[in-house]
């Protein structure tokens, strides 16, 4: 086992029995380094890899800390793999949206409360008078993003919301604006808020696999959706 590794483990493991709990300070790190019985700079590369995965935080000028260890925190690095997947990944990064977040709109209309659905309701409104893909990007991540929180389950909703960020968002929004789709999509996401409206779970959970499906089949027409490395611009860049 590398250095680094035996330094994450033991982190991990003074945070598992108890000994730091979330939000309380790690020793200083000479303390911590002898008590682990390894050199400052593995631990130095090991807090840094603990507080990219979401599980400690620095403090300017007064040190390291465990987070809160909740969902949104720790799945949160999510995000930014599921930017850099390019082709089968991001195929089969949908079946897994399809096969999830239509059992996620149907607990949500179940347990939406009255202001979740007028929040649900002012995204919808924001999206059908949206004038460009930056609004439209916000409104959609404001509605995914309240159905989703909507459920009650923490880790459900940092899951779906890190399995789908803003810059996937983006993309779909381009390319269905070019297709002359976007109507369509919006008619879509007015049958899934009806259905929550309507407190109809199975009809939710339907809408939105409709809705699911009708992007995803659109993405599988896209060159970067199929099998192979994505292709190289003259000027360098991926496309």
């Amino acid at each position: 086992m590398a250095v680094t590794d035996e330094a994450i483990n033991g982190i991990k493991q003074m945070i598992l029995s108890g000994q730091v709990r979330p939000g309380e300070k790690l020793p200083k790190e000479t303390e911590l380094a002898t008590r682990l019985g390894l050199s400052r700079s593995s631990l130095r590369e090991a807090v840094r890899a603990l507080i990219m995965a979401g599980v400690l935080k620095t403090r300017q000028g007064d040190g390291t800390y465990v987070t809160s260890l909740e969902p949104h925190q720790l799945l949160e690095t999510m995000s930014l793999a599921v930017d850099f997947m390019r082709n089968r990944a991001l195929v089969e990064l949908f079946e897994v949206r399809r096969l999830i977040e239509p059992a996620a709109t149907a607990l949500a209309t179940a347990r939406m409360t009255p202001e979740g659905l007028s929040r649900l309701r002012d995204s919808l409104r924001r999206m059908d008078a949206a004038e460009s893909v930056e609004e439209l990007v916000e409104s959609d991540d404001e509605f995914h993003g309240e159905i989703s929180t909507a459920t009650g389950n923490a880790a459900l909703a940092a899951f779906l919301q890190n399995l789908y960020g803003r810059t996937m968002r983006a993309r779909i929004w381009r390319g269905l604006a070019e297709e002359d789709a976007i109507q369509r999509t919006k008619v879509s996401h007015h049958a899934i808020y009806d259905a929550i409206a309507n407190r109809d779970s199975e009809l939710a959970r339907a809408a939105a696999t409709m809705h699911i499906a009708e992007v995803e089949a659109w993405f599988r027409r896209l060159p970067e959706a199929q099998d192979g490395p994505p292709t190289i611009g003259v000027n360098g860049s991926d496309h």
